[in-house]
């Protein structure tokens, strides 16, 4: 399994349950990675997407704490399961090539299934700002090392990034 997220300089991912920075460039890189695969996602992640739609052309896999919560309608091409469990989430994707399957957020699913990826494609924001969620300092933790970083670019606001991809060791 693989975990794909954009962060800030201090691994801000969030604030009142919206990225903090959309970047267009950022946006087509997440769907040249997880286009055609499984992305596993919180119920707020799939509530934060245009309509609260799941996405297009992947399995959606749903893991939330909400007994009610149903799947919405998919169009062609496009699954969607909710799932209500760390163990019943790795059961839905335990056939599928790990190099297929993605983690694609909020913190609490990043924090989760993590443990569990051997890659995490991060796009690198070059700033700060304010945060409410933040994905983990894959810097600090032993267990990850930088294997590829490549140019992103400059946000129209002139912030400059990268996509660095982290193996865990």
């Amino acid at each position: 399994m693989n975990a794909i997220v954009a962060v800030t300089q201090d691994w801000g991912i969030g604030r009142g349950g919206d990225l903090l920075i959309h970047e267009r460039a950022d946006m087509r890189h997440f769907v040249r990675h997880t286009a055609g695969s499984t992305v596993v996602m919180g119920d707020r992640t799939l509530a934060s997407f245009p309509g609260g739609r799941p996405l297009k052309g992947r399995r959606n896999v749903v893991l939330t704490i909400d007994p009610d919560l149903q799947a919405p309608a998919c169009p062609e091409g496009t699954t969607c399961e909710i799932v209500h469990s760390l163990d019943e989430a790795l059961a839905a994707v335990a056939d599928c090539d790990p190099d297929r399957v993605w983690a694609i957020g909020g913190a609490s699913v990043y924090r989760q299934l993590l443990p569990h990826c051997t890659r995490a494609i991060v796009t690198r924001f070059e700033t700060t700002l304010p945060a409410d969620v933040y994905f983990p300092n894959l810097d600090e933790d032993p267990s990850w090392q930088v294997e590829q970083v490549e140019e992103g670019g400059i946000t129209e606001q002139g912030v400059p990034f990268t996509f660095v991809t982290y193996r865990r060791v």
